[in-house]
């Protein structure tokens, strides 16, 4: 995970999945319009998956 990567969650967090395939982006956009903060969790977790 690059630092880039985690300023791009914290920022944009369904950006920052963008490569991780459409259900992530997909999770990741709910959960940011939802709230911002569960967004970047998920965002975070899924950048932190291998």
């Amino acid at each position: 995970m690059s630092v880039f990567r985690v300023i791009l969650s914290v920022i944009f967090p369904p950006l920052a999945v963008i490569d991780k395939g459409c259900g992530s982006v997909l999770i990741v956009l709910i959960l940011t319009l939802a709230g911002w903060i569960p967004g970047v969790i998920g965002a975070l977790v899924i950048l932190n998956k291998k």
